[in-house]
């Protein structure tokens, strides 16, 4: 991260700039250079690589044996396709985001402190919170780059291939879907900058963050249907997932928020993420729903992403804040 201090003057005097975004593009070249996002950077695009491989290899049978009209919105299918030796691109972004969200902020603060660079950053002239928020809008650019990045080469790859123009409607829920896996790797990436402040050693906060992304990930739906197996009867007539109560306890996990929100926009067939009676069911039209009725039914999900997010990064500017920073 920020190591010379002598260097961060002079780039303040040289370019006249605000301090803060001086050590944002600071801290953009250190992440760049760091080892943990190169190899996080590489094993994203693989996957991307790899299922654009499998989508494309399957996108004719897919979109010919189907009478569904959301099976001709190509590139929506591209990021959704998958044969069964491979997952999508959405459901590989599952597992990856969380991972390069906390490879990103477990050492963000106390690798400052154990190299003794942090006492010196705050003896600068500089506000407090400028650490912080450096770190967190630099993470913020790289991961929307990296996002928007892999988008161009998918639109880009698909005309070559297919030679059919993106329709805006699929541009607009792709762009929706990126801003859904930023607003993903930020939440983790707040998490593990909390774990950061509160812990000194690196590998204790990345411990702890890992803990909580199994926690969510595995152990919170076995626990949840434990509960459920001995609450609910057996003669109901819903699955446990699918009884109110039940899916808002499940909704409270991150990975099922960008889960519901992810594939409700990417496939546009979904009509609801509940359960729907025979009388919903028997009137309904099978087209494809408009943008504006997706998003009515994720917005719930993508306001309770957003909102944890802002926790996250409120409680990481609280503790930081307070923190008592010694030589």
């Amino acid at each position: 991260m920020i190591t010379s201090c002598t260097d961060f003057n002079s780039r303040v005097k040289r370019n006249g700039n605000s301090p803060l975004w001086v050590m944002v593009r600071k801290e953009i070249s250190d992440q760049i250079r760091s080892w943990q996002f190169l190899v996080l950077l590489i094993l994203i695009s693989f996957t991307f690589f790899g299922s654009m491989y499998i989508a494309v290899n399957n996108l004719n049978i897919t979109v010919s044996s189907s009478e569904d009209p959301s099976d001709l919105l190509l590139y929506l299918k591209l990021l959704t396709t998958s044969d069964g030796s491979l997952p999508s691109f959405h459901v590989f972004i599952s597992f990856l985001g969380p991972l390069l969200g906390i490879s990103l902020g477990f050492n963000a603060v106390n690798a400052e402190q154990q190299n003794g660079t942090l006492i010196r950053i705050m003896a600068q002239p500089i506000y407090r919170d400028n650490l912080l928020l450096s770190k967190f809008i630099s993470v913020t650019f790289l991961v929307s780059i990296l996002f928007l990045s892999l988008t161009l080469l998918m639109v880009g790859g698909g005309l070559l291939i297919t030679g059919v123009p993106i329709e805006f409607e699929e541009l607009f829920r792709i762009l929706l879907y990126i801003l859904i896996c930023i607003f993903y790797v930020g939440f983790w990436f707040s998490l593990s900058m909390i774990f950061s402040i509160r812990f000194k050693q690196a590998a204790t906060a990345a411990i702890a963050s890992i803990g909580v992304w199994l926690f969510f990930t595995i152990f919170y739906h076995i626990i949840l249907n434990v509960i459920a197996s001995v609450l609910v009867p057996r003669s109901s007539p819903f699955p446990a997932n699918r009884i109110p109560w039940m899916a808002d306890l499940l909704r409270m996990a991150p990975s099922q928020l960008y889960t519901d929100a992810s594939t409700t926009l990417l496939m546009p067939k979904i009509r609801s993420l509940g359960p729907m009676s025979i009388e919903q069911m028997s009137g309904a039209i099978p087209n494809p729903l408009p943008i504006w009725d997706s998003l009515m039914i994720v917005w719930p999900q993508m306001s309770g992403l957003v909102s944890v997010t802002i926790v996250c990064f409120a409680l990481a500017y609280y503790f930081f804040m307070r923190k008592e920073i010694k030589g």
